[in-house]
Parts: structure tokens; sequence; C-alpha cells
């Protein structure tokens, strides 16, 4: 079957977060919005199909996770990343986000120390400072238009009694798909100082053409046993307000902790359809998510080869996994204030300021390509009328 992404959809006035909170987040509800990770592509048919049939069935009280949702994610990781993981080293969140929180919870205690490595998603920062953590910086590097890690820095803020790393893999917004070279140097770091790392893998499915993820607990036993690996298929099917998300923890004693904190939440049947439409997704994702890729190939290149034709004054930094474009205005004249403003008012663009993303952020926006075609090309025409009126 051949889907269709250049297909326009009205996404106003259904209790929309990327389009129905312009007006809240931007002031101007008329601004494109390129803002929020999600996609303005169609769920998959077969996932829809799943929930409706469920549906028909019109009680829709508690229920249970079945051996086939574990099989279909079993399958998924195998044959899409090379891992093989057991049942029993798989339990649930109702997202990433949740599930990042409740880990800092189950392996840390107040005013233990827990390095990010910024500019990243920016709910990291939030995980550890309200729950009474110690944030520690080991800030990411940009060299030669490439994110990569400061590995002494990271020993040393090791070394000084950190007890957790948070890792966005691929990177959110940078873009990496992390090579195993860089994640068994990191996780060697870590391993040293018992270091234990939660990695967010929630991109792992959206890397680009010519690049490959790396499961970081795929590398070793050892590193397997240091790692708490998260995954959903919300971003990859654009099933986020299906709040349905695994976490992978082979370690018994590890995961008993992780359990002690999701039982006491209370959270642990999770919702019936984000259990269907994960399940639908897994099993029969494969085709249309090649589809997406090269679609998603083709925004990629769109958006390079008009930057380096119109606009002067951007740098793309090329994403090598996930829908989002990292945009770098640094040689601009413009303050994130201004660059802000400038965007709103004079671009009609609602991106991401890129100091959200903490330090390292400075001068940078996100943009979310997922979108048809000529989405993206009527906000690259837009941004360009914008600096061609200040020029």
């Amino acid at each position: 079957m051949k889907y269709n992404f250049d297909e326009i959809i009205d996404r106003t006035n259904t209790a929309c977060v990327k389009y129905d909170l312009r007006k809240l987040f931007f002031g101007n509800e008329e601004v494109i919005p390129m803002w929020v990770a999600d996609m303005d592509f169609r769920t998959p048919d077969f996932i829809i199909r799943a929930i409706r049939e469920r549906a028909s069935h019109e009680i829709l009280g508690y229920s249970i996770r079945p051996d086939s949702y574990f099989t279909s994610l079993i399958k998924w990781l195998q044959r899409r990343h090379h891992w093989e993981i057991e049942k029993e080293w798989v339990a649930f969140s109702p997202g990433i986000v949740p599930a990042v929180n409740m880990a800092v919870l189950a392996f840390s205690k107040r005013r233990d120390k827990i390095i990010i490595q910024p500019p990243v998603y920016f709910p990291f920062f939030d995980a550890v400072k309200k729950h009474g953590r110690k944030l520690v910086y080991n800030q990411l590097i940009m060299d030669n238009g490439r994110y990569r890690m400061d590995y002494e820095n990271l020993e040393q803020v090791c070394r000084d009694g950190a007890k957790m790393l948070i890792l966005s893999n691929p990177h959110n917004p940078g873009g990496n798909a992390w090579t195993a070279t860089e994640l068994k140097r990191m996780a060697d770091i870590c391993l040293k100082y018992n270091v234990l790392i939660v990695s967010d893998e929630i991109h792992s499915d959206l890397v680009n053409r010519g690049f490959k993820h790396t499961v970081l607990a795929s590398l070793s036993p050892e590193i397997a046993a240091k790692t708490i690996t998260m995954v959903a298929p919300s971003k990859t099917f654009n099933i986020a307000g299906m709040a349905t998300a695994s976490v992978i923890i082979s370690d018994p004693e590890l995961m008993k902790k992780y359990r002690k904190v999701l039982d006491a939440l209370h959270i642990e049947l999770g919702n019936v359809f984000g259990n269907v439409a994960s399940e639908a997704a897994y099993t029969s994702g494969d085709e249309w998510l090649e589809q997406l890729l090269d679609y998603m190939e083709g925004n990629i290149q769109t958006l390079m080869e008009f930057v380096e034709k119109h606009l002067p004054q951007v740098k793309v930094i090329r994403p090598e996994a996930t829908y989002m474009a990292w945009l770098d205005f640094g040689a601009g004249a413009m303050t994130d204030k201004q660059l802000r403003k400038f965007m709103i008012e004079k671009a009609g663009l609602g991106l991401n300021e890129g100091t959200q993303f903490g330090p390292g952020g400075e001068g940078y926006m996100r943009m979310n390509l997922a979108c048809p075609r000529a989405t993206l090309l009527k906000a690259l025409e837009q941004m360009k009328t914008a600096f061609e009126q200040v020029s």
C-alpha cells in the first residue's frame, strides 16, 4: 500500500497541543506550528483499525497487556534493532517523560548528582531538579556540524560522585545517531564509576537514511546491567496521545526497584487503547515506517537545499535521526529573545527556542520537519521573506 504523506490535514479544534495552544505559547494562533514533536501525518490505518475493532466491544474496563503485546515489542526490537530481550525485562510507563521521572525516584536519593548532556530534551532538567536531585552538566561540543561528547569532562563529573546519567539516544535536539564507538566510550566511563545510565531511545526507529541506531544496552551484558532503556511507538507512529511506553531492564534488582515506584503510583495498568495501538504498530508497522523514512529524507533534503540557496543566515545541523532539524542562527545579529520575536511576528513560525534545551542552545531553534512538504516549503518561504525584509 502506498501511503500519502503529502495530505494536508486540519488539526485545529481537536484539543491538539501543537495547534490549539499556539495562542498560549506564541501569542499568535496563525503561526505555522513546527514545535511539538508529533507529526502532521495520519496515524497509520492498521492502528486505527485495531482501535476501532477493540472499541466495537463496548466495555472498556480494566485491561491487561496480553502475551501478544510483549511478543510484538520483542520481535520489533529484534527485527529493527537486532536486540534480543525477554518478556521479564519489560515494564510499563505512560510515556517516556514519566519513565525518566520514575527512574530518578527509583534509582537515586535526594541531593544525588545526576548528569545530563545539554543542549538536550528539556524535560530532563525538571526530572532531576523537581525531585530534589542535583543537576550536573556534561555539555556536548559542536564540532564541524555535529555534536560530540566531552569524555574528559564526563569522567570528571562521574569521579566527583554522580549516580546517574540521562542519555538522549538518538539525540534530541541535535539529531545525532550516536555510534557504537561513541556509546561504548561513554558507557565504559559510567561503568568505571558505577554510574547508572537511563537511555531515552524513543526516537530509535526514526533514524534517517545512511545512519544506524545503536541500542546502548545491546553493546554488552555488562553495559545492559547498568542501563535502563526506554522505548515507545508514540513518535514513530504518531500515537503520543495513547500514553504507552516500555521500560526495559535486564537486571532483576533494578527491575524490582523500578516496579516498586510504578506500583506505588498505581499506573501499571495503562490504558486499553494504548495497549492495542502499540501492539498493532509493532506487529504491522514496518512498511509504513519505511515509506515515512523515505518521505522524511525528502523533507531533510528540501530543507538543506533551500537553506543553502536562500538562507545564508542559517546553518542546518543535518539530523542523522529524529524528524527535527536543529537550526543555527548564530551568524545573525539577533539575541535569542529577538530571534523568537522575529520568527513569530515576521516569519509567522512557531519553533522551539534553543535556550529551552539548556546550555549550548543559544542561537539555535528546533524545527519539526514531520509535515507535508508543501507545509515545509511554505514555512521556508516565509522565513526567507522575513529575512529579506530586514536585510
